[in-house]
């Protein structure tokens, strides 16, 4: 099975919020995708933020044919 950019970002991988406690904001990243990593200064942009972060990063492995971890627990 061809697994697409939709299947993967339909999937529920882990997000670890760092809250900024130095230049306030917040650091996000996915677990599961080695450098998916963003920043942003409010609460209300975190998820904006990541959801696009995880798209390009996504995008950029299918267009490689970079392997994809998936979350643990997820069969297809």
């Amino acid at each position: 099975m061809n697994k697409t950019l939709e299947y993967y970002l339909a999937l529920p991988y882990t997000m670890e919020i760092i809250p900024d406690e130095d230049d306030g904001g917040y650091v996000v990243r996915i677990r599961e995708l080695p450098g998916c990593i963003t920043q942003a200064d409010s609460w209300e942009q975190l998820q904006i933020m990541i959801e696009d972060a995880k798209q390009l990063w996504l995008e950029s492995a299918l267009e490689h044919r970079d392997p994809i971890p998936e979350p643990s627990g997820v069969f297809a």
